[in-house]
């Protein structure tokens, strides 16, 4: 299954969890959770994969950028991975979540 289809499909069913770093961006510009959520979901593409290490486990783990546009039109950025428990697909953490700046 693609990843954004995954991801999207987290967000859809509540299962998404916001960083404090996140949760700061997003009161700093005005963004809801919602607003952030409905970013995603209407997004048609992943504009960036990256490899990072987890500054809590040392291990690797694979981030995606995604911009999408509210159903207003507001362009968000967020940064995000997905969370497993048991092999299992359990959240979508979003890291970064703010105003796209381009």
């Amino acid at each position: 299954m693609e990843i954004l289809t995954r991801i999207k499909r987290l967000v859809l069913n509540g299962k998404v969890y916001f960083t404090k770093k996140a949760t700061m961006e997003m009161k700093a510009d005005g963004l809801t959770r919602a607003l952030v959520c409905e970013a995603i979901v209407g997004s048609s593409l992943i504009t960036k994969t990256l490899r990072s290490h987890n500054p809590d486990t040392g291990e690797r783990e694979k981030l995606y950028v995604i911009k999408g546009l509210t159903y207003d039109g507001l362009l968000i950025y967020t940064k995000g991975k997905i969370s497993k428990i048991d092999q299992q697909e359990t959240f979508y953490v979003i890291i970064s979540s703010k105003r796209s700046t381009d």
